[in-house]
């Protein structure tokens, strides 16, 4: 007998890799997508008719009942979340309602309908905001620095909580920042590599960032997606950190960003003061010790790697765009 996975957030970029990577395990997948009349499917468009797409919505707790039914899962991976930290400030409820109180809705419905189900919540590095120590381990106290790291903490002790209360297998992964060529254009990795594309091109002169010395732990996302669905094939639910242990400044992205292509980063950077955070996370870097002990868990592609991938990527599609327009 098949598998059977529930995604949330399939059409992200971590729900897109996650399907593709259980179809290749020979899952039966099932997606949850939201009645919006601006869904983006970009991402999942190869998988249409492989997954099937159930409307449902985290805000909604009838339908999340509702899709479990459907579904039947063995796995449930709750990756949907409002994920942009920017937007988390001039959006502060919203980010709550789906970020925080979406996790407790997915629970109480996993609780009520598929109590044998394992259970996957995506934290994140957001989590430990202003951190108490470097690196950053499952045991280092949280101090989040937005509404959206705020949020994740609810959704993390949530879900402990319901491990905890009701002897579920739920379990987090503590994601660090996890870039492709499938991120959104408003993270700063996809920005910073669409840039350079269009400057490349001729498209664009300049490219406007904001604290170029902020430091971040950036691993592949395939390479994460493979430790979430690990994650789920231990006998005992746990929580584990997933990072690179190593970090990089904006500004090392930038330059190889840059050199990918043959610029000189200095002749197009400018510095925005509306890019600077109003409470910023200066130095996040994980500990990915306990996945490699435990699951044997090792990212495979390298910062330098990473980049360049999504430089080429970046350019194959801005070319495309041009010849189709």
């Amino acid at each position: 007998m098949k598998k059977r996975a529930l995604i949330t957030g399939i059409t992200g970029q971590d729900g897109s890799y996650l399907a593709e990577f259980l179809l290749e395990k020979d899952y039966e997948v099932f997606g949850m997508v939201r009645r919006s009349s601006t869904e983006n499917f970009e991402r999942i468009e190869h998988l249409r008719d492989k997954v099937t797409l159930i409307q449902a919505d985290l805000l909604d707790q009838m339908s999340l009942i509702s899709i479990l039914k459907d579904s039947e899962p063995h796995e449930i991976y709750n990756l949907a979340a409002q994920s942009f930290v920017p937007t988390s400030w001039t959006k502060p409820v919203l980010t709550a309602e789906f970020t925080a109180l979406g996790v407790t809705r997915m629970l109480e419905a996993m609780r009520l309908i598929s109590p044998e189900a394992k259970f996957y919540q995506a934290s994140s590095s957001e989590m430990f905001g202003k951190v108490k120590e470097v690196p950053q381990t499952e045991e280092t106290p949280f101090h989040p620095r937005s509404p959206y790291g705020v949020a994740k903490v609810y959704g993390h002790f949530i879900t402990i909580n319901y491990r905890e209360s009701y002897n579920l297998y739920a379990c987090s992964g503590i994601l660090f920042n996890h870039e492709s060529p499938r991120r959104g254009l408003e993270f700063v990795t996809r920005k910073v590599t669409d840039a350079v594309a269009r400057i490349k091109l001729g498209l664009q002169t300049e490219l406007a960032l904001g604290n170029l010395d902020a430091e971040r732990d950036w691993g592949y996302a395939l390479d994460y997606v493979e430790m979430m669905w690990m994650m789920l094939q231990q006998d005992e639910p746990d929580d584990f950190v997933v990072a690179t242990g190593e970090t990089h400044s904006v500004k090392e992205l930038v330059q190889i960003a840059f050199d990918t292509a043959n610029l000189n980063w200095e002749d197009y950077v400018v510095i925005d003061e509306r890019f600077v955070r109003p409470a910023e996370v200066d130095q996040l870097i994980g500990n990915p010790a306990k996945a490699k002990a435990k699951l044997g868990w090792v990212p495979r592609v390298s910062f330098a790697e990473l980049i360049q991938m999504m430089v080429e990527s970046d350019m194959k599609l801005v070319k495309k765009q041009m010849e189709s327009s």
